[in-house]
């Protein structure tokens, strides 16, 4: 293709400024080029929360989904976020215990979410100890999606307040070094868990007949 043809193509394109969603104060992300508005949904764009937040980390990535597209602009939502592999990899010790979960919760607000908690012992916990420092997890993620909405959720795992209340409570169980949420995946949206449940309620009604 000669560089005229490329050129010309280009043209016909259109750059649209990316936004974070309200709660990130819809900061711009970056932009993204398409030659219809169409072609933009869906399109993810990644940064870290320290790009984002003042004194927000650098060791987490934040994945954004474009939603909705204006004339120049591009407007997202949350979907992940998730520890960089180099500080997980920083976090392992030998001689100590490794214990993880993933929990999916559903928020007051009905989205679903999966929340990944892991904790790090100072030395090696036996069986039963982990065993109850996973329960502590599941429980401590399962009240805090009951009691919170999406954006409250996302909010209390990227600021760490999430991986606090577990540390307080598992500690009385056995000496942690770290807590830290390693990853928060958005499932499913309001209207998808509501068809969800729709389709289920369809299905037992079926059943009975």
């Amino acid at each position: 293709m000669s560089e005229r043809s490329v050129s010309k193509q280009n043209q016909e394109k259109r750059w649209y400024t990316v936004l974070a969603p309200e709660e990130f104060d819809r900061q711009e992300l970056g932009e993204t080029l398409a030659e219809e508005p169409e072609q933009v949904y869906d399109r993810t764009i990644q940064t870290t929360l320290s790009e984002l937040t003042d004194g927000g980390e650098n060791n987490i990535k934040l994945t954004f989904q474009i939603t909705d597209v204006g004339s120049d602009t591009a407007s997202t939502e949350f979907v992940k976020s998730e520890l960089t592999r180099d500080y997980k990899r920083s976090l392992v010790r030998r001689g100590s215990s490794k214990i993880e979960c993933a929990i999916t919760v559903l928020t007051t607000d009905d989205y679903r979410v999966q929340i990944q908690p892991v904790a790090y012992t100072t030395k090696q916990a036996d069986q039963s100890q982990q065993k109850a420092i996973r329960r502590t997890m599941i429980d401590l993620v399962e009240e805090a999606g009951e009691e919170r909405t999406f954006e409250s959720l996302v909010d209390s795992a990227l600021e760490g307040r999430l991986s606090s209340a577990i540390y307080g409570e598992a500690n009385t169980i056995y000496p942690l070094r770290r807590v830290e949420v390693q990853k928060t995946t958005l499932v499913a949206h309001p209207e998808e868990v509501h068809e969800e449940e729709e389709t289920s309620v369809d299905v037992e009604e079926e059943d009975e007949a």
